[in-house]
């Protein structure tokens, strides 16, 4: 295993350990646990929204006595946080069901949106952090991440962090944080993690024929999955990157790629196969764009990169991927950014290096991705875990 800053670059994701009639099977998860630490994993991710992941971490830690083994990490959830009071409460909570008394890593989960950052400063969770890290119960503060690269970038440059956790892989080089929030988080000295590197499975599940075919004759010999991992090792600015393991095989297949990885690894050909199994993932794009930014800020606020990527996702992975990605990365924004509210000025085409009819093909994006029935729901969703508390903090 290599590690980076003290903390083993593969890191145990627990959000999808094995269930037996809806309950974890604790016995399972504990081989799984014990046989990653063998292999040199120390870092494990878990958050209070993950059913029963938190009791089965905790059970596993005190039946094994191996709780100073590990880097521990777990969320709180912020979007269900209404006052100070809530601060509290969610930390007493997630240490009892851990059975420990600190968290190595504890991270506001699921931030979106500035609007966030700016309710949680206004119950004081400033002085809160300052008092919980002054009695040792939280050892590091950072945040997860799922919205636009702006936001990101918001968020970063408002607090001093230790670490963040977001989404990246090399289909979301220039979504999400990007690499632009990747080496920004880095230059800042913040630890960087790493989620969905695999995007759920579909970067090895889901590649096109032609991308697998490719893959199986190179001569590295590497899986799908360990060109991804290598993909992201290669880069100084990542620290660990989390894989929801719930097998042993998979535990140590994992643990070998992560004992060879190394930064600065990939070369010309390596980087020549990762853009052939991107251009195979992207015969199924509707729209050309490469998330260059260059059409933003639009007058009107629409988030003309992030509605594409989505839309495009929707036919290289599903239409239920690509409107998630749509409600994490658009919908649950304070300020609207949806492709209605376009104005039809232009001004976007003249700037996009693809000439891309961007007025007519955001018609065709919004259609597809927000039925009624999505329209009904991210604005629920967005009221209660934005809206909501920007108008308590006015």
């Amino acid at each position: 295993m290599r590690y980076r800053n003290d903390i083993s670059i593969l890191g145990y994701g627990c959000m999808r350990f094995t269930t037996r009639n809806n309950k974890i099977d604790i016995d399972k998860a504990e081989k799984e646990i014990l046989k990653a630490l063998e292999l040199g994993v120390n870092y494990f991710d878990t958050a209070y929204i993950y059913p029963g992941s938190e009791e089965a971490l905790g059970i596993i830690m005190e039946r094994n006595n191996i709780r100073d083994k590990m880097i521990l990490a777990t969320k709180l959830p912020q979007y269900f946080v209404k006052n100070r009071s809530s601060l509290d409460r969610y930390l007493n909570e997630e240490l009892k069901r851990l059975r420990t008394d600190h968290l190595d890593v504890y991270l506001l989960h699921h931030m979106t949106d500035y609007a966030q950052w700016r309710f949680l400063e206004s119950v004081g969770i400033r002085e809160w952090i300052e008092e919980k890290k002054k009695e040792g119960r939280i050892r590091n503060i950072g945040f997860s991440f799922h919205g636009n690269t702006e936001m990101f970038l918001k968020i970063l440059n408002a607090y001093d962090w230790d670490t963040c956790l977001v989404q990246y892989n090399y289909m979301d080089e220039t979504s999400q944080a990007g690499r632009e929030g990747i080496k920004k988080a880095y230059e800042k000295g913040v630890k960087v993690f790493i989620m969905e590197p695999l995007r759920g499975g579909k970067l090895v599940d889901l590649l096109p024929s032609k991308a697998k075919e490719h893959i199986a004759n190179d001569p590295h010999g590497w899986t799908p999955a360990e060109w991804a991992f290598r993909w992201l090792w290669d880069q100084k600015e990542i620290t660990c990157v989390l894989s929801g393991m719930n097998s042993i095989e998979m535990i140590e297949e994992n643990c070998k790629i992560a004992s060879e990885a190394e930064i600065g690894s990939y070369g010309g050909s390596e980087l020549k196969m990762i853009s052939d199994i991107k251009e195979y993932i992207n015969e199924n794009t509707k729209v050309n764009c490469t998330g260059c930014r260059y059409c933003q800020p639009c007058p009107k606020g629409v988030d003309i990169p992030g509605i594409f990527a989505a839309y495009n996702h929707m036919f290289s992975e599903g239409k239920r991927q690509g409107r998630r990605e749509y409600f994490q990365a658009v919908s649950l924004r304070l300020e609207p950014a949806e492709a209605s509210l376009c104005i039809k000025c232009g001004k976007c085409e003249l700037h996009c290096p693809q000439s891309i009819p961007i007025r007519e093909k955001l018609v065709e994006a919004d259609k597809a991705l927000r039925p009624l029935h999505y329209k009904v729901a991210s604005k629920l969703a967005r009221h209660f875990m934005v809206e909501k508390k920007a108008k308590k903090k006015s």
